[in-house]
């Protein structure tokens, strides 16, 4: 079983392997060529993602800076739009549904780290996947901890570290992440 192998079945896996490390520099090579594009270059910057990521919808929109580890392991549904300075640690994969709406520095990291400190400092990791629904709205510098599912239509506040699943509807916000109670929609 290769490095790669182990990677994406969630084993612990040498992060310093060198095809993994060839993987790496192709995304960021890739990330390089998008945020070379104009904005009034949509296609192009559309192509160059579609490239990058395992599958993207049409109509998808992401502002850079963007940065991820391998792309591949992304996968992002219909009508999406990420606002700046977004990343996307992808060891393992991350599955973004329809409709999805991310504030700027939104951290999504299916990697982590072993407990034992002898098997940090020798390059070993591993990930667990990340699923978000359809209809998600994430604000501003939130944070998805490895391994995480959100809920359709759910909605975490900006600045929120979320450690547990969010069901389908929740309003959550804070760190760790909460429900919050008697939420409204905002009109």
């Amino acid at each position: 079983m290769t490095q790669k192998d182990r990677m994406l079945a969630g084993e612990l896996y040498d992060a310093t392997d060198q095809e993994l490390a060839k993987e790496r520099r192709y995304a960021r090579a890739l990330v390089r060529a998008i945020e070379n594009t104009r904005e009034d270059e949509p296609d192009r910057r559309h192509s160059l993602f579609s490239e990058l990521f395992g599958s993207l919808g049409s109509q998808a929109e992401i502002e850079t800076p963007f940065h991820c580890d391998y792309g591949y392991n992304i996968h992002i549904g219909e009508g999406f739009f990420a606002n700046f300075d977004c990343v996307f640690l992808d060891a393992c994969e991350i599955r973004i549904g329809d409709n999805c709406q991310f504030g700027p520095g939104v951290h999504i990291y299916t990697t982590a780290l072993p407990l034992d400190p002898a098997a940090r400092i020798g390059g070993r990791e591993f990930g667990r996947p990340v699923r978000i629904g359809n209809g998600v709205w994430l604000g501003g510098r939130v944070i998805i901890n490895p391994g995480l599912s959100i809920g359709d239509d759910a909605v975490i506040g900006a600045g929120s570290v979320v450690t547990g699943d969010v069901a389908a509807g929740a309003v959550v916000a804070g760190v760790p992440a909460m429900p919050l109670r008697n939420s409204r929609p905002v009109q």
